[in-house]
């Protein structure tokens, strides 16, 4: 079968996309970009919020008419929307012939097969895949995810996601070690650590300081040109001395800490089951910075959560200005029937939640903008990403404190005279500064040819909107 793939939400999910290709290609089926070409496609979904549940009903939509124009004979649904509305697509959208929840993943390639051979999967039983799990990479070659765990045991009432990843389970040591291992052999240049909550890796597993001794393992593995180690999602009361001073002693390990926050009211937090308040933040944050010199922090923050007062919002702001953060995403609150959260009276109305989202992400520009307005004519390592998809006259580059997806890019502009190769570590000046992005020319030599994985690029449609891209 020629099977077609839409990634739609976070790395989470992209990891399960590539999972699932991985397993379609060890039994001999064939990966297409073309869905018009597509014997079979399937849509790997987000549900986390109402905009991500409006973008994968119309892109099953979509993809359904394929069934009708193309050569398509089969249509899956995998993913969140399935753990939530499994029933409801199978009775409300007739062109869908399988769904896959989380934890079916793999019988992703007997659905593929014929209707015979399919194998039905316990959608309860907890999955989570492993070093000698087949995998294709779906990102740039140069650099990957890494699932290292699965599930959530933190109770917040805004978040939905343990009713369908299930509780908190940690992939084993040796396995997370054996896959960056052979990752970086490939020629991938940086790992993204990834997981519902990276901080608490190894908890279940007797481990004490279980992410920071991952750390400094992945730190130690040799390879053949120098390596980017970064970890996404940390909880804030995770976030221990230990790792800290792990991050700062390793160079490889990324300066860069992503820890949301989700607000600074201590009323706020307690109505979202996270507890503490600004003032602790503060000092974390002063912590951090003073261990690690030089680190670059990013958080999230809901706004608009039931029970907010104006009075919550401006603590909010006064925090992000006290804080003066390197990254910050705001997202409005979005009322999930299935979350602790619905239940909650205060409810804000749209209009006030939009119009606080606009003031909180001036706040931060402004920040945000002086901080890049510093940059200028300082000397920097970028990771060379590829042409830019503004426009052809530019390159794109990522430095240490840019993740892939997520954060602002540097655009280059002057190659030095050198010939330019995704993947490649290169040294640039920056000679502007915009709100997000900054631009500038390379001031070195090339290296020589870099060994990229030799894993197949596969270029599935991912989707990663501002409203799939809500990270706890």
């Amino acid at each position: 079968m020629k099977v077609g793939f839409v990634s739609l939400g976070c790395p989470k999910n992209l990891v399960d996309s590539e999972v699932m290709m991985g397993q379609l290609a060890a039994h001999g089926h064939e990966l297409t970009a073309k869905p018009d070409e597509a014997d079979v496609i399937v849509v790997n979904t987000c549900s986390f919020i109402d905009p991500a549940k409006q973008e994968s009903v119309e892109t099953i939509l979509e993809m359904a008419e394929y069934k009708k124009t193309g050569v398509a004979k089969k249509l899956i649904v995998a993913g969140c929307l399935v753990e939530r509305y499994r029933n409801d697509i199978q009775k409300d959208i007739p062109e869908v012939d399988h769904v896959i929840g989380t934890n079916e993943i793999e019988t992703i390639a007997s659905l593929c097969g014929p209707a015979d051979e399919a194998v039905e999967a316990n959608p309860l039983a907890p999955y989570l895949y492993h070093d000698l799990t087949p995998r294709l990479l779906a990102t740039p070659r140069h650099h990957a995810y890494i699932k290292i765990a699965e599930g959530c045991d933190h109770p917040c009432s805004f978040c939905i996601i343990p009713q369908f990843r299930g509780a908190f389970r940690s992939r084993r040591f040796e396995s997370v070690i054996a896959e960056a291992t052979r990752l970086f052999s490939q020629g991938v240049r940086e790992i993204n650590l990834i997981g519902q909550d990276t901080t608490c890796y190894g908890e279940d597993l007797g481990l004490k300081d279980g992410l920071a001794l991952l750390l400094e393992r992945l730190a130690q593995i040799e390879t053949p040109q120098e390596k980017w180690v970064r970890f996404l999602y940390a909880y804030p009361n995770r976030v221990t001395q230990k790792l800290l001073d792990t991050i700062a002693e390793w160079p490889s390990l990324v300066k860069y800490i992503d820890m949301p926050l989700q607000h600074a009211s201590a009323n706020v937090l307690k109505r979202m089951k996270r507890g503490a308040h600004g003032d602790i933040f503060l000092k974390l944050l002063e912590r951090i910075r003073k261990t690690i010199p030089g680190v670059a922090i990013r958080t999230s923050f809901i706004v608009g959560f039931p029970g907010e007062t104006e009075q919550d919002f401006e603590e909010l702001c006064a925090f992000v200005k006290a804080a003066q953060l390197d990254r910050v995403g705001v997202f409005t609150y979005s009322d999930e029937e299935t979350s602790k959260s619905f239940h909650l009276d205060g409810k804000v109305d749209k209009r006030t939640i939009h119009n606080r989202k606009r003031k909180l992400m001036a706040v931060q520009r402004r920040i945000s903008a002086a901080r890049n307005k510093k940059m200028i004519g300082q000397e920097v390592e970028v990771l060379l990403e590829g042409p830019s998809q503004e426009t052809e006259m530019l390159w794109e580059a990522r430095m240490r404190s840019q993740a892939p997806e997520i954060d602002g890019v540097c655009y280059i502009n002057d190659d030095n005279g050198t010939v330019m190769k995704p993947g490649q570590m290169r040294r640039m000046v920056i000679s502007e500064a915009h709100d997000y992005d900054l631009v500038g020319g390379l001031i070195d030599e090339a290296p020589q040819d870099v060994k990229v994985a030799n894993a197949p690029l596969f270029p599935i449609l991912t989707s990663s909107p501002e409203a799939t891209r809500q990270r706890l």
